[in-house]
């Protein structure tokens, strides 16, 4: 089975202009987000609607190609790469552009669930460690069925514990965070960007819903390490410090 690994990577952000391109341990984020990709994928390329960060790539000698600027999603970007580069590849891998952190495993681990050939996207998710963060509606949460395909996802805690105190929940049931890193097979991927918008995406606000509402099936792997994220300057800066102790 052939894959091919797509970093979108957009210049304007509401909370960090510019954030491919700022530094991290003197290299650009989108720099350290490739290389860690290319470790498991042979093929990597990011996908960007901005000739600042196309130049940065192809300075450092990775790949890129350019996209449009009007793009609902980041799901949209990956589509048009897709025919932008005419790969053959069978599964087409969406690695978030402020992920300078993400491990070989992660990406492996997504690989594999397509072994099962029921499975027609893949994403993440990570055993939450304590009841604040589940609690919190940014960190979206995964529930799965026997087989490690997702039932739902929600910003709400799910599911609900009856006859316990909320403290002790995690002690009764394992609430699973999502990970934003997916893989779709190349049909799927192509279907699944002419859908509209479904009820659940929008009451959620997590694109993931519409897949879902449409019937589509998306196996969930587990991976038990943490990455940070750079979402603001300020987690930059934690960006620093915790590139002191990765490998």
């Amino acid at each position: 089975m052939k894959f091919i690994a797509i970093i979108p990577a957009r210049y304007a952000s509401t909370r960090f202009p510019g954030k491919p391109l700022a530094q991290l341990g003197g290299k650009p984020v989108i720099q350290r987000v490739y290389e860690q990709v290319s470790k498991v994928i042979t093929d990597v390329y990011v996908a960007t609607d901005d000739d600042r960060i196309f130049h940065t790539v192809t300075e450092f000698g990775g790949k890129a190609v350019m996209t449009s600027p009007n793009h609902r999603s980041g799901t949209d970007r990956l589509q048009e790469a897709v025919e932008k580069i005419g790969t053959q590849a069978d599964v087409v891998i969406n690695v978030q552009g402020d992920e300078p952190f993400i491990h070989p495993s992660q990406i492996e681990s997504l690989c594999h669930c397509f072994d099962n050939p029921a499975t027609q996207i893949a994403t993440l998710g990570k055993p939450f460690a304590d009841m604040e963060s589940v609690a919190n509606p940014n960190s979206p949460k995964i529930v799965v069925d026997n087989q490690g395909f997702a039932l739902y996802f929600s910003r709400s805690i799910i599911p609900f514990v009856r006859g316990k105190e909320q403290a002790e929940w995690l002690s009764h049931y394992p609430f699973l965070k999502h990970i934003g890193l997916y893989a779709y097979r190349r049909e799927v991927l192509r279907e699944v960007t002419l859908l509209p918008q479904s009820s659940l995406e929008l009451a959620e606000s997590l694109e993931q819903l519409r897949w879902l509402q449409n019937g589509y099936r998306i196996r969930v792997a587990k991976t038990d390490i943490e990455t940070i994220g750079i979402d603001t300057p300020d987690d930059l800066a934690r960006a620093e410090e915790f590139l002191k102790n990765f490998k």
